[in-house]
């Protein structure tokens, strides 16, 4: 029940994009089937897929290839924290002094695209923001190259990289261009060695 509907509302957000083998490999190792999770957890999936599509759970992060809904393992925790799913809106954008920033990282959230983060939730949104902007914004600071900005710039890379999982192809799709992961931890860590400087300066 509602799974069509779930399915067009899910492309209209994330466009119509294939899934490879490897996609679906990926998001079985990395999330859980819907209907699966609702066993397990005691959730009826049809009154579930009314909730996300009444915008006040997020939606399926992906929809494999065989049209099973793809969540989180821990889909309904926050759910669980904001005291019912009623309750799970105020509770999240508090999170954020700037209430139209709260607001904006809600409406992400609802989309189902933060597959960027092994666990979603306003402190792990909040801590991946940071940690993009300060690896950014690292390669600008005066002792950029020392092997102190080294070791400072591959520690938040370190962290950004326990947040973040792998993505898959389909994400770059969707997202039109290469990922934070792509971006903030594979080229960083390709143009700035972590060993480079303190060799130099050993």
């Amino acid at each position: 029940m509602y799974q069509d509907e779930l399915a067009e509302h899910f492309s209209r957000i994330n466009g119509d994009h294939p899934m490879t083998p490897a996609d679906d490999a990926y998001v079985t190792a990395q999330f859980a089937e819907l209907e699966e999770l609702c066993a397990a957890e005691g959730h009826d999936p049809g009154s579930v897929r009314r909730t996300m599509l009444a915008g006040l759970l997020p939606l399926p992060g992906y929809l494999r290839s065989d049209g099973a809904e793809m969540v989180p393992r821990d889909l309904f925790a926050l759910t669980e924290r904001a005291g019912g799913p009623d309750r799970l809106e105020v509770w999240f954008t508090a999170h954020w002094a700037d209430r139209s920033v709260g607001r904006r990282e809600w409406e992400a959230y609802l989309s189902g695209q933060y597959v960027c983060l092994h666990s979603v939730s306003p402190a792990t949104i909040q801590r991946k923001e940071q940690l993009t902007a300060a690896i950014t914004a690292a390669p600008t600071e005066p002792d950029a190259g020392s092997a102190g900005w080294t070791a400072r710039l591959h520690a938040l890379i370190d962290e950004l990289d326990a947040l973040e999982p792998a993505f898959t192809t389909y994400d770059r799709l969707r997202f039109g261009g290469p990922t934070s992961r792509d971006v903030c931890i594979g080229a960083m860590r390709a143009r700035y060695p972590r060993d480079v400087a303190i060799a130099t300066e050993s």
